[in-house]
């Protein structure tokens, strides 16, 4: 590969960008959210644009693409009771809590459990397989079944539940010992499984009690409803450079419905509109075409970038030379974060190509003496339905909801507590607290993390832009990169 042109970045204005975003958020009748489909996310294309709009005359062709998307949305809290010895008083959102996509009805008290393949913990997470094939299921006609958490999606799980008769599903947390965010809730989603039922996530505690429990009775109930909506992702591309070459830089303009969504991903989408700022105002000729997208509809099941990846012909797929995955770069307690391109560390690759993407960007932070991890393909961003149509990907985060380890904190400081939020990569993930200074808020910015991690995002686009070697992509996905532990973070609430 040539040398990358080197465009840097303006924190400066990035955070004008973040600032203009909270701002948004919170115009009257926006109800401090950016969320698909709502007003606050239609202001935020209209803002990306007209920002757009102040780039050189023609450098960039920006237009949108709309779709319909199947909004889910919970309606009421959800209530869970045990009958039997001891019996437990639980808490939602506490102890039990709505999983995205979940179906909606009451089951009354007195409804007989049934466990499915429980396996006791161990220091290993995903050690479980419970409930992951059709042939651990008996016939659960008026039951409810309960399912331990891991290796496979939790929509598959409650989906060979609910073929077998069962009334609802609970699924709890793994227990993996010494692991907190494998004891808590799970905020897990069971979208695109075709789910009617209700399907409750609790923790590992509350599991545990009905797995001791098989005898006792539950009482349950899920109020949601899903609405289709109208929506649209952003596109900006280059006018000039090679049109089956094309490097595509993505992030979400849509915040989940509880908050602005400052960090998550206002910080992804601002840096995009100041690199495509720079990139314009330096009126560089790039040898590939470069495509900044701004996707909605990923807090509900990452409608956006699946519409996208889907509508694109075969020439198109091939045409594709990667695509970068830009979600959260910013986090207060954060991490620096790659991801697993070559599946070496996790065993879960992208299509060919995915390990060029990963290299460049561990050579960046390299070259600055930055330590990085690498973080597994494991479906909860935008680069997924690229990775499932063959198209390389990869890209760069700081962290969501994991707590950060002693090890971790001697390389980025931070703060390690693994009982609070405070210890959490982001501890305003998913609530109003992932917010911008302004107006006496919490500024949910970690500066030095976006100081870095924007000159990654610049670095990246220009690298795949400036190249005149392929990626070696568009071939198939690889066997592994679909089967992983798929358990994509729904947004509906932060655990």
């Amino acid at each position: 590969m040539q040398k990358a042109v080197d465009v840097g970045s303006d924190t400066t204005g990035i955070r004008r960008h973040l600032k203009a975003l909270q701002e948004i958020a919170d115009r009257p009748g926006n109800n401090h959210t950016r969320a698909t489909a709502t007003k606050g996310h239609e202001d935020s294309v209209d803002y990306v644009e007209q920002q757009l709009a102040t780039a050189k005359a023609g450098y960039w062709k920006v237009y949108r693409q709309p779709f319909s998307a199947a909004i889910w949305e919970e309606t009421a809290p959800p209530t869970l009771a045990a009958a039997g010895p001891s019996t437990p008083v639980w808490q939602h959102d506490v102890d039990y809590a709505t999983m995205d996509a979940s179906g909606s009805a009451t089951v009354p008290a007195g409804t007989p459990i049934a466990v499915i393949g429980f396996k006791e913990p161990t220091t290993t997470a995903s050690t479980s397989s419970a409930g992951c094939t059709a042939a651990e299921f008996p016939d659960l006609t008026g039951k409810v079944a309960v399912i331990q958490r891991g290796t496979c999606d939790f929509g598959l799980k409650a989906k060979n539940a609910q073929d077998r008769g069962a009334k609802a599903v609970i699924i709890f947390n793994e227990g993996t010992l010494g692991d907190p965010d494998r004891q808590g809730l799970i905020n897990g989603t069971v979208e695109g499984y075709g789910v009617t039922i209700p399907a409750l996530e609790a923790t590992y505690a509350a599991g545990r009690y009905l797995v001791d429990h098989p005898a006792a009775t539950v009482g349950l109930s899920a109020s949601t409803k899903t609405t289709v909506l109208q929506t649209r992702n952003l596109v900006a591309e280059t006018t000039t450079g090679r049109t089956d070459c094309t490097v595509i830089s993505g992030a979400h303009l849509d915040s989940v419905p509880e908050g602005p969504g400052i960090n998550d991903d206002g910080s992804g989408t601002a840096t995009q509109i100041e690199t495509a700022l720079a990139i314009a105002k330096l009126g560089i000729k790039p040898v590939n075409q470069v495509r900044f997208i701004w996707f909605s509809g990923e807090e509900q099941g990452l409608f956006g970038s699946t519409f996208y990846a889907d509508q694109l012909t075969k020439t198109q797929r091939a045409n594709t030379a990667a695509m970068l995955d830009f979600d959260m770069l910013a986090s207060p307690n954060y991490a620096l974060q790659i991801y697993d391109g070559d599946g070496s560390e996790f065993g879960v690759s992208g299509p060919n190509g995915s390990g060029i993407v990963e290299s460049v960007f561990q050579k960046f932070y390299d070259a600055r003496g930055a330590y990085t991890e690498r973080i597994a393909f494991d479906g909860r961003s935008d680069y997924d339905e690229f990775t499932k149509v063959g198209i390389p990907a990869g890209g760069i985060a700081a962290g969501a909801e994991v707590h950060k380890t002693a090890a971790e904190a001697a390389h980025w400081g931070g703060v390690v507590d693994p009982d609070s939020l405070a210890g959490q990569f982001d501890p305003c993930y998913h609530l109003i607290c992932d917010s911008y200074g302004i107006n006496g808020s919490h500024d949910n910015i970690n500066d030095t993390a976006l100081d870095i991690n924007s000159d990654a995002v610049a670095h990246s686009v220009m690298t795949f832009a400036m190249t005149t070697s392929s990626t070696n992509g568009t071939d198939k996905a690889s066997s592994k990169a679909t089967k992983s532990d798929y358990e994509w973070k729904g947004g509906h609430r932060r655990r």
